[in-house]
């Protein structure tokens, strides 16, 4: 609604705030800004009519509390602070020009950004709605203006208690804490992120957090009294080592009580780490780490320690730059008691998050941040499932927590827990994820599912013949693996819809049908199908059998005219027939070669299932109906079949290079030998060792004294090959090992 523009206790809070900003401020202020913000709070005066919030906020005093609580909390630069204070001004009418010639690019940025988050929370920018992820993709253009934008939050929650409009109240408390939260933990503003999250709980549930409250009122005494105990002695074996500190207690936050007490089902009195002891060192940046190892010593010597709940954020920090040692103590009467060291600079960084960063020379997280804010980017450019499925995994992503693995050359990574091999390799590279087939953790042959931990060293094994398949998606726990992974099925299935859309065409025009987009519409559904895609794709991909659904679709359509059609059925049996002791497969001594190998470029193959070749093979070609070629080993079972019957299709074909280019092929080996104790780990013991070769699955059964099983590796050529088989046979109580084909 429009009115005048400031009542008069609204100009006593513009005065009483722009002294305040400009001395939070100080000598961060340009020489003429002085002027240019007093000048900004004269036009703001001199206008006569204003649009107020949805609260019925003054706009201008609302940007002028916000940069007083960037510069409390943040220690913001003068760029942000004067960016929130001319936000308000630009949507009365100041233009881009004038900003940017008075104030500069930067600020003008900023100022256009703040312009467009507040044009899309007039359009009601919920979580449900797609302005929504428009207005999460304008926070990823500038971190500031995620910073900002937290603070801003939690300027507003402060100013709503008790409004009178309770379901407005509600709605930006569940937006403050899905949203404003999760972005203050992650970058590391933990002491807003606990605000946020306790009035969130207080205008959303205000029974539970009153209940929570007055419990924490009634035992503080007692509750001060503990700590007061715990810290004494304390204190002097700290100071007899000739440290300089501070050392204090909090108490947690109610919105985390509170969550302790659903998941735990206790009552507050049943929470162990109800509160926390700090110790803040100060200290030079070189003696850091040894000061809160040996404050830590202290502590340990004093009180027992529980080493399952050590975290050493110490050596190696959160991506967000938190750096501190927590250990958990047996405190007096029989009390666990956590107990936080860091230093002075890092207390700093961990009560103000990485705007902290920004006031020691030398220390910098821009790497960290960069990467997270390109992941949030993938994320949100990925988000195809609707905003809330996409908020899900943005949560994920944020609040998990880290692990941290090497790769061989001894180059570090951070993934979240439960991250999977598989989750590495998309981490390394997309094109290294796609390929992946396995690969070897701490020296040992590792699955696609393996959940890596910390410290280990992880390589990563890949085949230009691997393809994703959706198995994959219950595998990764990274939202850009499961992105990229669901691209690129998503691709292959479109990919494999066109291939099948033309097949059926071509099939219809041998039986003289016409294609009818409504009868095929009748086909698809009369089929189960859910939509054409999925119907196409299978059809490509030699799901169902064409030559039924073409039937199906005469009958659908009126036609009983049958039609016999030329050339060969193609089927997912093509090349499972009789084996032959036929050992190569010929073709016109004139024709093509056709060189296969990493290095190719342009040329559609797959090796075949059916015999797996693998590089050093003696291989031919075949031409699908697909026009994929296919890759058989000149012994394949099928060879005689596929010469016989389609000996216009095969094609000369040889393998480049000298290696395979380092690609791994899989090869499976059939072994039989006596059943003794140990025999398969000896076999697994001497595939662990070879370096060319990793171990996929192995399959053993016994019978009289007897085991055979087949073991599924994966190797470099047929050298190598040959080489594992004879190595495998030198095993005592091994009796005959060979390829299986």
């Amino acid at each position: 609604m429009e009115e005048k523009i400031f009542t008069p206790e609204e100009q006593k809070r513009v005065f009483a705030n722009y002294k305040k900003l400009t001395r939070l401020l100080g000598d961060r202020l340009l020489p003429d800004d002085i002027d240019g913000i007093k000048a900004a709070v004269n036009d703001a005066f001199a206008s006569e009519v204003i649009v107020r919030d949805k609260f019925g906020f003054n706009p201008f005093l609302s940007a002028l509390e916000t940069a007083v609580c960037l510069c409390e909390l943040l220690s913001a630069d003068r760029n942000m602070a004067v960016a929130v204070l001319l936000t308000s001004l630009t949507t009365n009418g100041c233009s881009e020009d004038v900003l940017r010639n008075r104030w500069g690019d930067d600020v003008c940025k900023l100022v256009i950004g703040l312009g467009k988050v507040t044009i899309l929370y007039n359009k009601s920018a919920s979580v449900e709605t797609e302005n929504f992820r428009n207005l999460l993709l304008t926070f990823a253009q500038d971190i500031r203006v995620i910073m900002i934008m937290i603070v801003d939050r939690l300027r507003m929650l402060r100013a709503i208690n008790h409004h009178s409009a309770d379901n407005l109240v509600r709605e930006t408390a569940f937006e403050a804490n899905y949203l404003y939260a999760p972005l203050a933990h992650r970058l590391g503003l933990y002491a807003i992120k606990s605000e946020i999250e306790d009035m969130s709980l207080k205008y959303t549930n205000r029974e539970i957090y009153s209940r929570i409250a007055h419990d924490l009122n009634q035992t503080k005494a007692k509750r001060d009294a503990y700590i007061a105990d715990f810290i004494a002695p304390l204190k002097k074996k700290l100071q007899a080592e000739g440290l300089k500190f501070e050392i204090k207690g909090r108490t947690k936050s109610i919105y985390s009580i509170w969550n302790k007490m659903k998941k735990q089902h206790n009552t507050i009195a049943d929470i162990y780490d109800l509160f926390a002891i700090r110790i803040v060192i100060d200290c030079e940046l070189e003696r850091e780490k040894p000061e809160c190892w040996l404050a830590y010593s202290v502590v340990t010597d004093m009180y027992r320690p529980n080493p399952g709940r050590l975290k050493d954020w110490l050596s190696i920090p959160k991506s967000n730059g938190y750096e501190s040692l927590h250990i958990t103590v047996y405190g007096p009467e029989e009390k666990w008691v956590e107990v936080q060291i860091r230093t002075r600079r890092m207390d700093t960084i961990a009560e103000k998050g990485l705007a902290a960063h920004w006031k020691y020379k030398g220390i910098k997280s821009e790497g960290n941040l960069d990467a997270w804010m390109n992941n949030v980017r993938d994320i949100l450019e990925a988000g195809q499932n609707g905003p809330m499925e996409l908020m899900r995994n943005f949560k994920m992503d944020v609040y998990s927590k880290e692990v941290f693995v090497f790769t061989p050359r001894g180059d570090l990574y951070k993934l979240p827990q439960g991250a999977t091999l598989l989750d590495f390799a998309f981490n390394i590279h997309t094109r290294i994820g796609i390929q992946c087939v396995g690969g070897r953790v701490n020296g040992r042959s590792r699955k696609l599912n393996y959940k890596l931990q910390s410290g280990d060293t992880v390589e990563i094994f890949t085949s230009p013949q691997q393809e994703p398949s959706t198995d994959w998606l219950s595998i990764v726990v990274t939202s850009k693996a499961r992105n990229k992974i669901r691209s690129v099925l998503k691709e292959a299935r479109n990919k494999s819809a066109e291939f099948g859309k033309e097949l059926l065409q071509r099939r219809f025009k041998n039986r003289k049908l016409d294609y009818d987009e409504a009868n095929v519409s009748r086909l698809v559904s009369h089929l189960g199908y859910k939509d054409a895609i999925g119907f196409f794709s299978a059809l490509g991909n030699e799901e169902i059998d064409i030559n039924n659904v073409v039937d199906t679709y005469a009958d659908i359509s009126g036609r009983q005219q049958r039609v016999d059609e030329p050339g060969e059925r193609v089927s997912a049996s093509e090349y499972m027939l009789q084996p032959t002791t036929d050992d190569a497969v010929t073709s016109d001594a004139g024709g093509d070669v056709i060189v296969i190998g990493d290095d190719i470029k342009g040329i559609n193959y797959k090796l075949s299932k059916c015999c797996n070749p693998i590089f050093g093979d003696d291989v031919f070609g075949f031409i699908s109906s697909e026009g994929v070629i296919k890759i058989h080993r000149c012994d394949c079972p099928n060879a005689e079949h596929i010469r016989t019957r389609y000996s216009s299709r095969l094609i000369r074909t040889r393998w480049s290079g000298t290696n395979g280019g380092g690609s791994r092929f899989m090869a499976t080996l059939r072994v039989i030998g006596n059943d003794d104790i140990g025999i398969v780990t000896n076999i697994t013991s001497i595939i662990n060792k070879e370096k060319s070769v990793y171990l996929r699955s192995i399959s053993i059964d016994s019978n009289d004294g007897l085991f055979h099983g087949f073991i599924s590796v994966g190797i470099t050529d047929k050298t190598a090959l040959n080489q594992l088989i004879k190595k495998i046979g030198t095993v005592k109580g091994v009796k005959n090992v060979q390829r299986d084909k």
